[in-house]
């Protein structure tokens, strides 16, 4: 079946149940004495142009045979990051929700496995507010499905998607993820707490500021003693040609020059620090290592 940006970007729920596959197994790493745990939310499934298009083609090509990527569509797995410290449970993003993909949508069939019930979370802080990052936020009522926990969100990406104007400049193949990102918004507009790039909005907890996927895209540093994991969401997006080549620009950044920027900065500060990740598109459960090889970097799964 072949798919358009257009019909991806403005939902994407027509694409047929045989692309649904189930995958609830979990990844999970100490920090000290809090465990950070990724749980899945299913897979999406992207026509590669979505990502590939602004490449240099003649050059992607081979990249994409050596890491045995299809260039005509992709199925990046979603793994929403849980940290639990023994005092806060805290998910970083909330899924698709039934709305978005058939194939996703998954989280609460993750957390029960995780033992992990709605009421049980005390916080939930967003990286960005794309669909399958921020759509899970409601139930079939559209009150919250985490109905005990806090709300957090970056200031500049709460403006971006709060402005009444981003639906008619956003373009219209993207407009679908405004009008849902505020609809979600605004059922937690009483008491949603913000925060800027650098500020510890936690105990143990720092926000990182890494625009370019969206303007206010953010991921977190947790640290505990000398044991620290980076939650990057989709500042690095996918495992291959955004680690092969980090300046390229990709098609699902809303500003490639800037998360290309970003991208390149956070991998350097990931070597530099010796920070393990938590992608939601990476594969594996999403945990795991940056390797440098050359001017290029690798993921090395825990979970492979």
């Amino acid at each position: 079946m072949s798919l358009s940006r257009r019909a991806f970007l403005s939902g994407c729920a027509a694409l047929p149940l045989s692309a649904q596959i189930s995958r609830f197994a979990l990844a999970e790493t100490s920090i000290g004495q809090g465990t950070l745990t990724t749980i899945s939310d299913g897979h999406l499934t992207l026509p590669g142009g979505f990502i590939f298009d602004p490449m240099p083609q003649d050059q992607l090509l081979p990249l994409l045979e050596e890491a045995g990527v299809s260039q005509e569509t992709l199925m990046p797995d979603c793994n929403v990051s849980l940290y639990r410290d023994g005092t806060n449970t805290v998910l970083f993003d909330v899924g698709s929700g039934p709305d978005f993909q058939p194939s996703a949508g998954e989280l609460a069939e993750g957390l029960e496995q995780a033992g992990v019930a709605p009421e049980d979370v005390t916080h939930v802080v967003f990286t960005h507010a794309h669909p399958d990052h921020i759509w899970g936020l409601l139930d079939a009522f559209d009150d919250p499905v985490f109905s005990n926990a806090s709300y957090m969100i970056g200031r500049a990406e709460w403006d971006y998607w709060w402005n009444p104007e981003t639906v008619n400049t956003i373009g219209e193949a993207r407009a679908a993820m405004a009008v849902g990102a505020r609809r979600r918004l605004e059922a937690i507009e009483d008491t949603v707490e913000f925060f800027t790039g650098d500020q510890e909005i936690l105990p143990g907890i720092q926000a990182v500021s890494t625009p370019g996927h969206t303007p206010g895209h953010m991921s977190f540093e947790i640290r505990s003693g000398s044991q620290a994991a980076l939650v990057i969401g989709d500042a690095i997006g996918n495992h291959h040609v955004a680690f092969m080549r980090p300046a390229w620009p990709s098609g699902s950044d809303q500003d490639a020059e800037v998360a290309a920027s970003t991208r390149i900065a956070l991998l350097d500060r990931i070597i530099a620090d010796d920070l393990r990740i938590a992608g939601f598109h990476l594969p594996g459960g999403g945990i795991g290592n940056v390797e440098r090889t050359g001017d290029a970097f690798r993921f090395l799964p825990e979970a492979s």
